[in-house]
Parts: C-alpha cells; structure tokens; sequence
C-alpha cells in the first residue's frame, strides 16, 4: 500500500515507536500511581517524562503545564468547554476542524456564547480580520495553525500579538503543524495550544497534549473529573496541574510511544521532515498545472504549507470515486470528502463532495508520488 494519508494519522510510525511500545507494555504497564509498588511508579515517571519532552520540544513555561489528552479534540473541549462563560465573544475561523467548529457552534446555539467566524481567502486567514473582530466581550480566540484540507499555515504570530493585546486567550489548533513547524511556547503570546501525539509527532492513536498557558491559570474549570493516581481525599478534582485537568487513567502506554516519537521529530527536526513533504506535494501541484480538469484548491505557497494538499477532481467524477479506485486498483491510500472541515468545503464551492486530499509523510518517496501521479492520469484518460 502506498499511504498518503497521513493527515489522517501517520503510518507508516518510526520503527521506534513501535520498540519502545512492545517494551513498555511487555515490562511496565501498571496504573500510574506517585506513591505505588515499583511498577505503577515507573508508569508515572513515563508520563512525566512526556510533559517533559513537550515542553523543550515547544519551549513552555514548565512540565506540568502539558496536560496529556486523548487526542486534539479532547484537547480542544478541554480548553473551550472548561473556560467559556455565558455572555462570552469567542472568534474562531472558517477553516476549523469539526474539533474546533461544533463545541463552539453548539455552545453558540444553547445561547451560551456569541461567535464570530472569520472567512478564509485562498485558504488563508488574515491576522488584521481576526483584530477587527476582537471586541471588549471577546475572551477566546479559537483558530487552526494549519488548515487539515488545504494545509495552509496560518499567520499566528501575529494573531496572537493582536490577541494578547485585546486581553483575550489565543487557542491554536496545531493538529497539521505540531511536529513540522517548529513552535516556540516561549516566543509566541500563545495561551493553549492542543494537538495529537498520532500525526507528526508518530504516536499511536489515543494519545494527544494541550498546553495551558500561565494566563489560564484560574480560568480553566475540569471538564473530566476522576481519579488521578495521586490525592485520593480530595471531595473534588485537586486543582494542582496536570491532575486538575487529567482525571481518570490516561493512555500511558501510548505515551511511551509518543516518547519515541518525540524523540524522533528531535532527531530529525521538523523543518526538514516538512520540507521533505512539500517537496513531493510540489511535485503533484506541477502534474496538475498540465492537467485537464484538475485543480488545487485553496492557494498553493510552499514556504506556507504543511505536508496536505487538497485536490478539485474533473467535472464528471466525485472525490469518492477516485479515492476508491485508486485503493482498489491501485493500491494506494488516499482522503476523499470533507474532512470535517464543512465550513471551508462551503467557502471553496466543494461542498458536499469535497475534494481528493493527498498527505505524504517522512517514509513516502519520489516514486509513490509518481505512482499517484501515474495512476490520476490513467483514471481520468478513461473518463475525459
């Protein structure tokens, strides 16, 4: 199989990853307790290990301040669920993820919250419309680093400099960008930024990181509440970070995979493992300059772009169909439709269908595009 759907989840994971989760599980898979036999304190210290990773790998404030996730959308219903209030202004974009539109629009629709979505052009929002929807009530910015259909690579720092400066919180989507664009926590005026451990970071599923901010502090309300291996007598959830926001018990063995591939992404570094991306996607964007009835949607800028890239399929055939003849027949793998994203389907006029998504990743190679290429060409000459 030739997998370029990587957007999705990586595949396949640095041979790694995979080593240190056969090792974990074989030697230390306890509950992770601070006060328990040997075992449960070994698992403890692999989660601590993670918010250490986390935070040299994107310069945070401090360890405790990685709350370890589910995956990016349980970070997300962290962040908005567990800090709006009633009456808020919270603003947001049109090319979120369903992780970031519908806990906002169904908090919009109980009356909760008023919101503004700011609208995308080509694919990319401008950090001076994102300003002038900022209001008094405005308490949260909410916005995607790097759009998952298009993979355009949004103006963040300067959103969040307007942010900062208007006093509301700035939460960054980073579930295309953590790991292939380098982010510095410490650089940046970003208050939470939540993302997944299985995509660029080479995790396996299940796991995921949201970073609260010190500017949070007092602000964010649990919004899972359980057992967290350490104060047993509190009536509530212990308001102590991570614990605060960590209740019940997490996916360590996940995150001992996750660590590998930390590791990993340091080894190799993110600007090369996304140049190495681009690099192939450039190769298709050429392919379908020269092809009839093909287009990329949203606007193509290599030194803005993250390893996806969307295509408009010619008149005639769907997304779907070309998704599922190139897995039949050809072997390769592929994201066809919306890719919980409708706004930004809507915006671009690819709405219901979608578009072809194509997301090289590091073990994809100059001849797997070429195969895709190949086998585009061979569908739409039976067709055109």
């Amino acid at each position: 199989m030739i997998y370029l759907d990587n957007a999705a989840t990586s595949f396949p994971k640095p041979e790694p990853v995979y080593q240190a989760l056969d090792r974990f599980a074989r030697t230390s898979l306890a509950n992770p307790g601070r006060a328990g036999h040997r075992m449960a304190v070994a698992a403890e210290r692999m989660l601590d290990e993670a918010r250490h990773r986390l935070n040299r790998l994107f310069e945070g404030e401090a360890p405790e301040r990685w709350i370890l996730t589910l995956n990016c959308t349980d970070g997300l219903n962290l962040a908005i669920k567990g800090l709006v209030r009633p009456g808020d202004h919270v603003i947001t974009t049109d090319l979120e993820h369903n992780s970031v539109s519908r806990p906002l629009r169904a908090l919009e629709k109980a009356g909760v919250i008023r919101l503004t979505r700011v609208a995308s052009s080509e694919g990319y929002v401008r950090a001076a419309d994102i300003a002038a929807a900022l209001t008094d009530a405005t308490t949260l910015v909410a916005m995607t680093h790097a759009s998952n259909v298009l993979g355009t690579v949004q103006p963040i720092e300067e959103v969040a400099s307007a942010v900062r400066a208007a006093g509301a919180l700035f939460l960054v989507d980073a579930a295309q960008s953590a790991g292939v664009v380098p982010i510095s926590l410490k650089e940046l005026p970003i208050d939470l930024i939540a993302f997944p451990g299985h995509k660029a970071l080479y995790g396996p599923t299940g796991t995921g990181a949201l970073y609260a901010g010190p500017r949070t502090d007092g602000k964010l309300r649990p919004w899972r509440e359980g057992g967290t291996g350490g104060d047993s007598s509190s009536e509530v959830q212990p308001v102590l970070l991570p614990y605060y926001l960590e209740g019940g018990t997490p996916n360590v063995l996940g995150v001992a995979g996750l660590v590998a591939g930390l590791t990993w992404v340091e080894e190799k570094g993110p600007d090369g493992l996304r140049a190495h991306e681009v690099e192939l996607l450039q190769e298709v964007v050429d392919w379908v300059e020269r092809a009839e009835g093909w287009g990329v949607a949203g606007r193509w800028d290599p030194a803005r772009h993250v390893g996806a890239l969307s295509l408009r399929v010619p008149e005639g055939l769907t997304p779907q169909d070309i998704g599922s003849v190139l897995d039949v027949s050809f072997d390769i793998a592929v994201r066809p439709g919306l890719h919980c994203a409708p706004y930004i389907h809507r915006a671009l006029g690819t709405f219901p269908d979608g578009t072809l998504r194509l997301s090289p990743g590091p073990f994809s190679t100059r001849q797997d595009v070429q195969h895709l290429i190949g086998a585009l060409g061979e569908i739409t000459a039976s067709i055109l």
